[in-house]
C-alpha cells in the first residue's frame, strides 16, 4: 500500500478490507469462510476496526445456525477491534465476547462516533437481521440492518451499504455524508439487484462503486456488466465500476 492512501480489498460476498491513510485497519462483514474468499479468518493478524452490518450468518462469518462461533468474533477475540454495532447485537457480543478485550459501542440508526481515529456513522439499511439459533431452536434476534458510512484520516468518505433494496433516502445518505466511493450490492433475490443499484448510484450522487454480493452463488445472478449497462442506460456511463478480482486491492 502507497503511503497515505487509501486501499479497499474484496475478498468476496460482502466481505471488505480497509486500510486507511493513518494506518488502521478496518474489517467489514468479514466472512472469510465464504466460497470465493482467498483468505482464512485465521490467517487475518489485524483488526482495528469490526463492522458487521446485519446479523445473518454470511455477514457475520458463519455456516448457516453457527454464528455463535462466526468469523467476526474469532477475529476479534485474537485482534481486540474497537466494534461499533447497532444496539441489539452489541448486547448479545458483550455475553459472547465478556473478557476478550474487544471495545464494543453500542450504537443506532442516525448515531457516530469516533474509533480508533475512525469517523463511523450508522445509516438505514432496507433488509431483514438476524439468524438461526441452534441452542435456542428459533431465531436469534440481532437488531435491524444498517449501512455504514466511513470518514476517513484525510477526510475522505466510504459507504458500505450492507445487504439492501433500493430505498429514497439514500438521497439524504448522499447530501448528508457525500460519500467519495460507496460499496453496494448488486445480486439481486436477497438485495436490490444492477438496475436498482444504479438508480442507487444516482441518488447517493457517487463517481466509485464497488459492487458487493453478487457471484457467490449462482442465485446472486448480477454482475458488474450489468451494473455497467445500467449506468449507461441512466446516463451515468461515467461512474467508475470496480472489479476486483476476490483478494484484489483498489488503491486510492
Amino acid at each position: 500500500m502507497t503511503d497515505g492512501a487509501t486501499s479497499i480489498t474484496w475478498y468476496g460476498h460482502a466481505c471488505v478490507e480497509v486500510r486507511t491513510p493513518g494506518g488502521r485497519t478496518i474489517l467489514i462483514d468479514p466472512w472469510f469462510g465464504n466460497p470465493r474468499s482467498p483468505l482464512t479468518a485465521d490467517a487475518v493478524e489485524r483488526c482495528d476496526v469490526m463492522l458487521v452490518t446485519h446479523g445473518h450468518h454470511d455477514h457475520l462469518g458463519a455456516a448457516p445456525g453457527a454464528v455463535r462461533e462466526a468469523d467476526a468474533l474469532a477475529i476479534a477475540r485474537r485482534t481486540k477491534p474497537a466494534w461499533p454495532c447497532v444496539h441489539e447485537l452489541s448486547l448479545w457480543l458483550e455475553d459472547r465476547l465478556a473478557g476478550a478485550g474487544v471495545e464494543i459501542i453500542g450504537m443506532n440508526k442516525g448515531g457516530s462516533v469516533d474509533a480508533r481515529g475512525i469517523g463511523v456513522s450508522m445509516v438505514h439499511a432496507d433488509h431483514s437481521a438476524g439468524d438461526w439459533s441452534a441452542a435456542a431452536e428459533g431465531p436469534l434476534y440481532l437488531g435491524e440492518p444498517v449501512g455504514f458510512v466511513l470518514r476517513l484520516e484525510d477526510g475522505s468518505t466510504l459507504y458500505h451499504a450492507g445487504d439492501t433494496a433500493l430505498f429514497g433516502d439514500l438521497r439524504l445518505i448522499g447530501e448528508i455524508h457525500r460519500p467519495d466511493l460507496a460499496m453496494l450490492p448488486i445480486g439481486g433475490h436477497y438485495t436490490m439487484g444492477p438496475a436498482e443499484a444504479a438508480w442507487a448510484v444516482e441518488l447517493l450522487g457517487v463517481h466509485e462503486v464497488l459492487p458487493l454480493h453478487y457471484g457467490t452463488f449462482p442465485i446472486l445472478a448480477g454482475t458488474p456488466a450489468a451494473l455497467r449497462d445500467a449506468l449507461a442506460a441512466r446516463g451515468l456511463g461515467g461512474v467508475t465500476v470496480h472489479e476486483p478480482a476476490p483478494g484484489a486491492t483498489i488503491v486510492r
